[in-house]
């Protein structure tokens, strides 16, 4: 899934950076409250973590103005600022969890993948759909009990799919789960990841919607899978 890092310190950056991609999250990080605003335009994020202390602005109005505006995405607030006051202050601005620094890795990601569950509306961490089985934590899908082996773009369209109830998503948006904002792709990189998916967990898994972009199909029957 993607996450928009909103922090302006390096070192703190590189060390979530790298973290979160080798636990299989997609990242793009903007370093203040102007960028970050223009990232959250033009990116279709997932999931935010923000740092209060920007160099333009105070992270807190940043995400008050984010909620006034309508916006819902899950913000995670990453601070050194560790009174009461600023946590309670920091919840009540819209922050769906409040992380002080310094931190442990693990446990951010697992904050992470918890916020995302509660936004989908689920409690258990494993995504059931039919006789499919995802469990993100561990990269780990099972079709009719049968595991199936999946590359970590694979695995992350799949996420995106299972996680969008349903809804139309177009290739943009596709494309940033899998990619982020400033890698170049082949034209035909996201029909392939497609076609590679409906191969190994059935045809009809992801839908078609003409000049709209895909879906997710209806949930696979015990003889959905298609031969390999």
């Amino acid at each position: 899934m993607h996450v928009l890092l909103i922090e302006d310190d390096d070192l703190v950056a590189s060390g979530l950076v790298s973290g979160l991609e080798m636990d299989s999250f997609v990242v793009d990080r903007v370093t203040s409250a102007r960028s970050a605003e223009h990232a959250m335009a033009t990116v279709n994020t997932d999931i935010v973590i923000l740092d209060l202390g920007l160099p333009d602005g105070d992270g807190l109005e940043l995400l008050r103005q984010w909620r006034t505006r309508g916006v819902t995405v899950p913000v995670l607030v990453l601070t050194a600022r560790d009174a009461m006051d600023d946590r309670v202050t920091g919840l009540e601005s819209g922050a769906d969890d409040y992380v002080l620094k310094p931190f442990d890795l693990d446990e951010l990601s697992a904050r992470l993948r918890a916020l995302l569950r509660r936004a989908s509306g689920r409690a258990s961490p494993a995504i059931e759909h039919g006789s499919l089985r995802f469990m993100p934590e561990r990269g780990e899908v099972t079709l009719n009990g049968e595991p199936a082996t999946l590359p970590r773009r694979e695995l992350l369209l799949l996420e995106k799919f299972l996680r969008s109830s349903g809804s139309i998503l177009t290739g943009e948006q596709l494309k940033d789960a899998l990619y982020g904002m400033d890698t170049e792709i082949g034209s035909n990189a996201l029909n392939v990841h497609i076609h590679h998916l409906r191969q190994k967990l059935g045809r009809e898994l992801i839908q078609t919607v003409r000049g709209m972009g895909y879906r997710l199909g209806p949930p696979p029957g015990d003889d959905s899978r298609e031969p390999q």
